[in-house]
């Protein structure tokens, strides 16, 4: 995905003024994702939708996975009322079956898999003195299970076509904890930022890059519970900095950084969308 490799400072100094004298320096292009293929799991989601439209925006054809068949169909058609193709994928990724089923229709569609977001995530809030080992499951399953079997699936793909961006949906929650009702989330968010470094690891071979972004609370139905109690809702919101909640949109950004040519000497990383949470935490 590196456009251009330098043999020294001197070559890299010559290309700079050559470009200068083109009249163009080029830089706008890294963000131009044109003919790149994403795959966006939890596109049924609050954050999955708008960060496939997101992508769209910017050049991508987009498939979008999630479990509501007439939520996917409506998505589908807003990619496409934005002059890309999409594809819409029924997938439950704590399936072994149906991610393997996704991945081959993506691949029998577009031929290629340039890019992947796992946004598919699930929080079920309950004190952990109390907490069922159901629940327990239920939340490592698809926060974590389902993001390594996403990414071991597309992973294939990648590697056999020698590069890709991978960029899974951490959270601040990943590295610090709440006062109640989080054991779960927290801990299924913190394996997903050391799967996503032990992929960047294992995949730097491949030209495959692996970053994760990680925000706070943003207002989407998974969170309303937190906005609708009094006192965790005026708790989270004191720790940021910037006083107000985060919206989808924070996040297009940042994706769009990690899945264009802007990062292609980037990977590993987690990046807090927080409002300045962390800084201070």
């Amino acid at each position: 995905m590196v456009k251009e490799v330098f043999e020294s400072v001197e070559d890299y100094q010559k290309s700079l003024e050559e470009r200068v004298q083109s009249g163009s320096m080029g830089y706008r292009k890294m963000f131009d994702l044109t003919g790149k293929v994403a795959v966006v799991t939890g596109a049924t989601g609050g954050l999955g939708g708008p960060i496939a439209l997101g992508l769209a925006d910017f050049g991508c054809d987009v498939v979008v996975v999630g479990r509501r068949v007439e939520v996917l169909e409506k998505l589908k058609t807003s990619i496409e009322k934005l002059g890309r193709k999409a594809l819409a994928i029924k997938c439950d990724i704590t399936k072994e079956e149906d991610v393997v089923n996704l991945v081959n229709k993506t691949v029998e569609e577009f031929g290629r898999i340039d890019i992947l977001v796992n946004c598919a995530g699930i929080n079920i809030p309950k004190p952990a003195e109390e907490y069922p080992l159901e629940d327990w499951n239920k939340v490592m399953d698809a926060n974590v299970t389902g993001v390594f079997l996403v990414c071991r699936e597309v992973g294939k793909v990648m590697i056999k076509q020698n590069g890709g961006k991978i960029i899974n949906v951490s959270s601040v929650r990943s590295e610090y904890g709440l006062p109640r009702n989080y054991i779960a989330y927290c801990a299924s968010k913190a394996a997903v930022n050391l799967i996503t470094k032990q992929l960047a690891c294992e995949w730097a071979k491949y030209n495959i890059l692996v970053n994760a972004i990680a925000p706070t609370v943003i207002a989407t139905p998974l969170t309303a519970h937190i906005m609708k109690d009094p006192e965790l809702s005026r708790t989270m919101k004191s720790r940021i900095l910037l006083g107000r909640w985060g919206y989808p949109d924070d996040l297009i950004g940042a994706v769009i950084f990690f899945a264009s040519d802007a990062s292609n000497f980037v990977t590993g990383q987690i990046l807090f969308i927080d409002g300045g949470v962390t800084s201070w935490a």
